[in-house]
């Protein structure tokens, strides 16, 4: 079909426009957009090295401990177990704790087992300790909240095992310690902890305007749907109503934590730390070139937002930034990039700081549904073009220029 071979020719054109349009941005000192990373060659972990080099439950890697689980804690459904066929699971008790682990760990150790199987053909990744019910380790370890694991590879090469370190650090554990000639120990970061906050996404009681000035909460949005946006992608035009073509981020039943904006006008937004927001500093208003994009989580009191007075653009002044826990994850795409949440503008991108940028990067998927019309369903979870440009800009793009806490989900 000729519609397909469009679509893929614009996104291969959308990939290079990531990598060129910038590339006036990257003189000086650095590494700037426009140059194109070689690939990397991997140093093996010294013996008692750690990465990063700082204590293991410090914010920088993977965090306080939250206290221990147990069978018949609340905090019990937080562990998932791990199938993965490619993973070998000593599990001496014989209870399956050892396949016991959050979510993130499962997701950094599946990552960890493919990168394992091609550095070593026939070789699979083994977990000596994963949850720990028994008591085996120090008071506040962190296997006993299912985020540490001890691994070695299948064959018990203890020559491979500086490798397996570094492999780890690669795959995104927050934390690796080449500890022991036995074993290498792995840990993440809490799912309730400021890491699992990325992505850019809106909770499910969220409100969006729609034509004719009726609201409704983001998890009755309907694709199709045209919702208040702004009509200028720096946001300082008027507002208008833009289609929803599609949901790059799509969990109505996920738990996370999320930025709460407040300002003296009394409208809030609610969204992921690295979500883009519009911001100017104020009294600088509208009217000079002071407006920008933001991550929320960096949002200041005393700068302004852009809310929507009807479909005029003003600015409330951020009185508050907190934080609080909220369900469902959903991330709208417009044809404007842009989305009006609780009277207050933001755009439909997150993870990248650059709002044109990411505009820019999701053309050719606005440009399909456009032109398809949007899909009349939409599978849960991450939409497959985000999830690949947020991986070609990971090796494209300085990493300045993402969320510090890192990308988990599309943009």
């Amino acid at each position: 079909m000729r519609i397909p071979f469009l679509f893929l020719t614009a996104s291969l054109c959308a990939m290079v426009l990531l990598l060129l349009a910038p590339a006036s941005e990257g003189c000086g000192p650095g590494r700037g957009y426009g140059k194109r990373r070689l690939p990397k060659k991997l140093i093996p972990l010294a013996y008692k090295q750690f990465s990063p080099n700082v204590a293991e439950k410090t914010l920088g890697a993977s965090g306080r401990p939250e206290g221990k689980i147990t069978r018949n804690s609340e905090r019990f459904k937080e562990l998932t177990p791990n199938y993965n066929t490619d993973i070998i699971f000593k599990d001496e008790e014989d209870t399956g704790a050892d396949r016991l682990m959050t979510q993130r760990c499962k997701d950094k150790l599946n990552s960890l087992a493919i990168s394992v199987m091609n550095m070593w053909p026939g070789v699979k990744l083994r977990v000596t300790e994963g949850w720990d019910e028994d008591g085996h380790h120090s008071e506040d370890s962190l296997h006993y909240e299912g985020r540490a694991v001890d691994i070695t590879t299948s064959d018990r090469d203890r020559n491979k095992y500086a490798m397996l370190a570094r492999l780890a650090v690669e795959a995104g554990f927050d934390w690796v310690y080449y500890e022991s000639k036995a074993h290498i120990h792995c840990s993440v970061k809490s799912e309730h902890s400021v890491a699992a906050k990325t992505g850019g996404c809106f909770p499910a009681d969220a409100q969006v305007t729609l034509e004719g000035g009726v609201t409704k909460h983001m998890r009755d949005l309907q694709l199709g749907e045209r919702v208040l946006a702004s009509s200028a992608t720096d946001g300082r035009g008027s507002l208008l109503y833009s289609p929803v073509l599609s949901f790059m981020d799509l969990q109505p039943n996920t738990s996370k934590i999320f930025t709460i904006i407040g300002t003296n006008t009394g409208l809030n937004i609610t969204l992921t730390a690295a979500h883009l927001v519009f911001v100017t500093d104020c009294p600088g208003g509208l009217q000079e070139e002071s407006v920008r994009t933001t991550f929320a989580s960096e949002v200041q009191p005393g700068q302004c937002v852009l809310t929507s007075r009807g479909t005029e653009t003003t600015l409330s002044v951020v009185t508050s930034v907190e934080e609080k826990q909220s369900i469902g994850l959903y991330a709208p795409l417009t044809q404007h990039g842009s989305i009006v949440v609780n009277n207050v503008l933001a755009s439909c991108y997150a993870a990248v700081d650059d709002h044109h940028l990411a505009h820019w990067g999701l053309a050719p998927l606005r440009f399909f549904y456009t032109l398809m019309g949007p899909a009349e369903q939409q599978t849960d979870g991450v939409h497959w073009y985000p999830w690949l440009l947020k991986h070609v800009g990971e090796r494209l793009l300085d990493p300045k220029h993402f969320h510090p806490l890192g990308i988990e989900q599309g943009l």
